[in-house]
Order: C-alpha cells, then structure tokens, then sequence
C-alpha cells in the first residue's frame, strides 16, 4: 500500500487474541498481505480479549497504546487483522490521528492493484462499491447535511442518500456486465462438453505454487511472484497427456485465504464458476508451511461455500524440496489417488502428477472429495506429513 508518491508507507499491524487458536499464523499472514499491498510493517501491536470494544475495537488504553506506537515508529497507516464497523474505523482514525484500514479493506485494495482482466477489474470494483456502501453508514458525518447554497439547492435529497443512489446504480450496472461475461463463459463451456473434453481446476491457499505448476505444466507464461494474491484472474490452457487420454483444459484460479471478505467470494463468483464446472480439482498445499492443515481446511470452507465442495479432488503436496519429502503418490483404500508428492519448481513428481490427472480423465473419478477425507488429513498431520513409503507411481 503505497501514498500518492508511490512511496512504501510504514504500517502498524494490529492484531487482537480472541482464542481463536491460529493466532500467530493469522498474524504472520497479515504481514503477508501487508507487504503484497505495498506497505512496510515496522511494528506489531498484539492483545487479547474476551471480545470487542464498541467503540475502539481494541479498548481505550491500547488505543492509546497504539497511537504511541505511531509517533515513535512514524507510522502511517495502522492495519487491523479484524474487520472493523465504520463507527469503530472512525473513532480509531481520530484518535490515532493515522489512516486506519481493516482487513477487507486491505484484501480489496490488494484485489484492486492486481486485477488485469476486463471481468478481473469489474469484479473488484463490485467487490468494493458492496463495501463503501457499508462504510457509508455514519461512516462520515458531513455527508448527512442536505445540499445548500446558490445553484446547489435540489429535491432536499442528502448528500449520503445520493451516495448511496449512485453506488447503487452502479452495481446495478456492473452486475449486468458480470451477468453477460458469465453468460459468455458458460457457451464456452458447454463447447468443451460437447467436445467431451476432460477439466481440471488448480485451487489452493494464496501462494501455494499454483500458478508456478500451473506454468510448469502448460508453459502458459502466467505471472509468478512469491506474494498473496500474484494472480486473480482464471487463466485456462490445453495440456496434452498422450494418445490415450488426449487434451485436458486445466484452470489456473485466484488464491483462497481465511475470512476471504464476502464480498469478494460474491463478486468473484464468475470467475470461480470455472471450479464449479471442473471434472476435476487439483488441491494445490504449501507442503512446507507449518499451517497447512487449517489452510488446506479454509479452502474446502470456499469450495462449500461456491457449490464446489462435491468435485473430486486431489491434493497436491508442494514444495516437497522445501518440507524434505520425496515425490510419490499415495491411494486411498478404494484404490485411487489421494495425493500426489511434487515440487513445482524443481520439477520433482511432475511425471506422477500428469499420471495422475491422466488416470484420473481415464477413468471418470478422482479421490473422495474434501469432506470425506477430513479424517484422514487429521492423522496424516501427526504423522509429520511423512508418507509409510511413497508408491513410485500409478498402477
């Protein structure tokens, strides 16, 4: 998150313990997410409570607290890892005398700087006129006051319910527009059906590697950058995997990650429409990250969300080079594949994977979806992600 100048703004990161349990990861990932904004963290200012304050979020004294912090570091932006009311946004930005942004705000700006795509852009704007329009409830109190004045004299309609009537009128329009690329994208898909042509979805937690396996795969050229949310819009390319099986399309899609806004899911439902209609997911996991099973869970939690949930998938265990695994696969007692061992860098497992994905189009099925395999991925979490012995291949 840069100023006018394009400068890297210094930020504070705020981040109060509810006992949610993934404390330290969620705080981890906000500085994350801070950083893909274009913003600096310099300090991290933590508490815990039982709940939030109403008027502050955090409570008068670590307000305070939080507006020292600011002088002495120089900071210029305080980022909370929360969602903040407008009211709560408000009275922190008054009393810290700093801008204040929560983290919706902050994944819709990110959103915002990355989207390339006609249907990306539209999208995000969407994403983020649903947003405004919250903030412009007691958001700001000048906007109460009728229009007045020579020549500014109209119907006695306020200045906040005129906001509020074009920022409807505009999402009203955007939708229409997202309504007909949606319409657009379902001719094509129906094209693929009607050329039988097998579909497969990369989804993932935001910087799993999904986009860098995606370009090993297809040699696609999709941009790659160790960050949150490097790539936004679906991009979908052919991959040849013999006489046998033929082409697959294969569907490079936006990163999940937790609390993904609603807005966000809502607005971006088009573009995941291509997950929806996939014959198959590629369930693409950070093997390397010490979270991987909450973020492996907070993605399923999307894929529920979006209608999704029932598409056999099959997880995909990355960075095997970073987490000191070696490539293979595993099956589950029915016999089909579950998991596949790779790293998409180096290029390890890469030969399983489409092995995989052939068996897989050959066949018709995958594993068992998300839901059915919850069980399995507890006992395979104290396990270290060691497997017994990785089988060298398909049978």
């Amino acid at each position: 998150m840069a100023d006018v100048s394009g400068n890297t703004m210094r930020a504070a990161l705020v981040g109060i313990d509810f006992n949610a349990g993934d404390f330290k990861a969620s705080l981890e990932e906000l500085a994350l997410l801070a950083r893909s904004a274009g913003a600096e963290p310099v300090t991290t200012i933590t508490a815990k409570r039982n709940s939030p304050d109403p008027a502050y979020f955090v409570g008068s004294g670590k307000a305070d607290e939080i507006a020292q912090a600011c002088l002495a570091d120089k900071v210029e932006i305080v980022i909370f890892n929360h969602a903040l009311s407008p009211a709560q946004q408000r009275n922190l930005e008054r009393r810290l005398n700093v801008r204040v942004v929560d983290r919706t705000s902050l994944i819709l700006d990110i959103f915002a700087q990355r989207a390339q795509s006609h249907e990306g852009k539209l999208q995000v704007e969407l994403a983020q006129l649903q947003h405004l329009a919250t903030r412009l409830i007691r958001g700001w109190t000048h906007l109460e006051r009728q229009k007045g004045g020579i020549g500014l004299r109209g119907p006695g309609e306020t200045q906040l319910e005129t906001d509020r009537r074009l920022i409807g009128e505009r999402v009203k329009m955007l939708r229409t527009r997202l309504t007909k690329l949606r319409k657009q994208h379902e001719t094509q898909r129906r094209s693929r059906g009607r050329n039988q042509t097998f579909s497969v979805s990369l989804v993932g937690y935001t910087n799993a590697g999904k986009s860098t396996l995606f370009n090993t795969l297809t040699k696609a050229g999709v941009y790659v950058a160790n960050q949150l949310f490097a790539t936004l819009d679906t991009t979908s390319r052919r991959l040849y995997l013999g006489a046998d099986v033929g082409n697959v399309v294969v569907s490079d899609t936006v990163g999940f990650v937790r609390e993904l806004p609603h807005q966000l899911v809502a607005a971006f439902r088009a573009t995941l429409e291509e997950t929806i209609h996939a014959d198959l997911l590629l369930h693409v996991v950070d093997g390397a990250s010490p979270v991987r099973m909450e973020q492996i869970e907070q993605v399923n939690e999307v894929l529920r969300e979006i209608g999704a949930d029932h598409i056999p998938q099959i997880l995909v265990w990355n960075k095997i080079d970073a987490a000191g695994l070696e490539p293979g696969i595993e099956r589950d007692e029915y016999g089909k594949i579950s998991r596949v061992f790779i790293s998409a860098r180096s290029g390890a497992g890469l030969d399983l994977l489409r092995d995989a994905i052939a068996e897989a189009a050959g066949s018709g099925a995958a594993a068992p979806n998300a839901d059915e395999q919850e069980g399995e991925e507890a006992g395979f979490a104290h396990a270290d992600l060691l497997p017994a012995t990785p089988h060298p291949g398909p049978h």
